[in-house]
């Protein structure tokens, strides 16, 4: 699998990075043996780079991980790279944002703790926290570095204006955004910003979280406990013509030689300043399914192809595509 230099911070990762947001419990119910089985043959394809937050499950997510890779990362520790976000937490039933110095660094304990490492690769602010100045945040991962408890600081959902409020404490090396066919809002200033200051760049939600997987239908439904079940990208008159679309792009895709999951990582890969596709899976298969999007090489025609085809989509926008 063709791997790529993660902006500023050097890293070697494998251009798809497995995503474990699955793992929380916000996508529904699990089969946890399928899941090991998942991370396990991500690792045989080729896929280096695992991310997972503290948020996910508060715990659950890191915990698999943990028992999916224990032995390669006992092993062969500098041969995967761990990437995790903190910086969220649960105040009676209800999820804050909480950067506060003193938060972080218990994240960083607890999270070191779950993935059963004694350093994290890459740790990410998950969300911008309006009750703690930036650089304060930034400053206090700057300390975690220096004891080498974390190696390289990233944020995840940040605009531009807020990476340089961090940059006071201490330089951004890499951002986590959403990035899909029908999310492409980060192309106006969040990706030439990137490329100005050489910021690693890993995308969430390719798929537009499962709507370009090509498992959709009219007719899917989904259970209470999956966050996309009140989504509004999976509901009314939008979520059918952007099938519609989906419906086109499988077309085109299958012309090519590639699934419509495939076609939507690649896509995401060829855009200018994207170094690496964060994609989720449950089962091997799925992992086994967008992998190859890595290493597709989308000539001009096809890209101007796609753009084509994506003038009828309804596009999907706003501050947290979680709904």
């Amino acid at each position: 699998m063709k791997r790529t230099k993660l902006g500023r911070t050097g890293l070697d990762v494998s251009r798809i990075c497995f995503g474990t947001w699955q793992f929380s419990g916000d996508w529904g119910s699990l089969d946890e043996r399928e899941s090991v089985a998942a991370l396990r043959r991500g690792l045989d394809l080729g896929i280096n780079f695992f991310d997972t937050a503290q948020g996910y499950g508060f715990g659950a997510s890191e915990q698999l991980i943990a028992k999916a890779l224990g032995d390669e990362l006992r092993s062969h520790r500098d041969e995967i790279v761990l990437a995790t976000k903190g910086g969220l937490r649960m105040e009676d039933d209800e999820l804050k944002r909480d950067s506060s110095p003193q938060w972080l660094r218990e994240g960083v304990e607890e999270s070191l703790g779950y993935l059963g490492v004694d350093h994290i690769d890459l740790y990410q602010v998950h969300w911008p926290d309006p009750d703690t100045p930036l650089e304060e945040s930034a400053g206090a991962l700057e300390e975690l570095v220096q004891e080498g408890k974390i190696r390289h600081v990233g944020v995840s959902n940040f605009t531009p204006q807020e990476m340089d409020g961090f940059s006071r404490g201490r330089p951004v090396e890499t951002l986590q955004p959403p990035f899909h066919l029908f999310r492409r809002d980060i192309e106006r200033d969040v990706l030439p910003y990137c490329r100005e200051h050489d910021i690693g760049v890993l995308v969430y939600g390719p798929m537009a979280h499962g709507l370009l997987s090509g498992r959709f239908d009219r007719d899917t439904e989904l259970p209470e406990d999956d966050w996309r079940a009140s989504s509004p990208l999976f509901q009314g008159e939008s979520f059918e013509r952007n099938l519609e679309v989906v419906e086109e792009l499988g077309r085109f895709a299958e012309e090519r030689g590639h699934t419509v999951a495939q076609l939507a990582a690649a896509w995401t890969l060829a855009q200018p300043g994207v170094h690496v596709a964060v994609v989720g899976a449950r089962r091997p298969d799925h992992i086994e399914g967008t992998a190859p999007a890595a290493d597709i090489e989308l000539p001009e025609d096809d890209l101007e192809r796609i753009d084509s085809i994506m003038e009828g989509a309804v596009a999907v926008a706003g501050p947290t595509p979680e709904g």
